[in-house]
């Protein structure tokens, strides 16, 4: 177990091994997608054990976006991709398979996908395309 705060014991990210750490703040965790994107696809995490990003308290949202901002940067300074997809999965119907709130952070690079118009519209892919 992580810390205090990391209270699930049938969570995979509250059971979360040490040594898959990027970096720690006093209320996130930051690390590596076990089942990446891309390369570099990096999850955000609070240490309260929630299922969903909106049931924290503000200032520990606040501090979960301000870790992705640190995230993107060092993402960036390692991989040099072209942008980025930032996104939440909360709920079943949304796909959601790990219930502790967390957030993606996927490098994109030119070509990865044909056309990458629409972005994270293509979740519902007969929507995505509005152009």
């Amino acid at each position: 177990m992580l810390g205090p705060t990391m209270n699930s014991p049938a969570c995979a990210f509250c059971q979360l091994a040490r040594d898959r750490l990027w970096l720690e703040t006093a209320t996130t965790l930051t690390f590596l997608d076990g089942f990446p994107v891309t390369a570099g696809h990096t999850l955000v995490i609070p240490k309260r054990h929630v299922a969903a990003l909106f049931d924290l308290p503000a200032e520990e949202q606040l501090s979960l976006w301000s870790q992705v901002a640190v995230v993107r940067q060092l993402l960036i300074e390692q991989y040099n991709p072209d942008g980025f997809n930032v996104g939440v999965n909360e709920g079943l119907a949304a796909g959601q398979t790990v219930p502790h709130a967390h957030i993606h952070v996927i490098p994109r690079r030119r070509g990865d996908v044909a056309d990458p118009r629409g972005g994270v519209r293509w979740v519902i892919p007969a929507k995505a395309q509005y152009w």
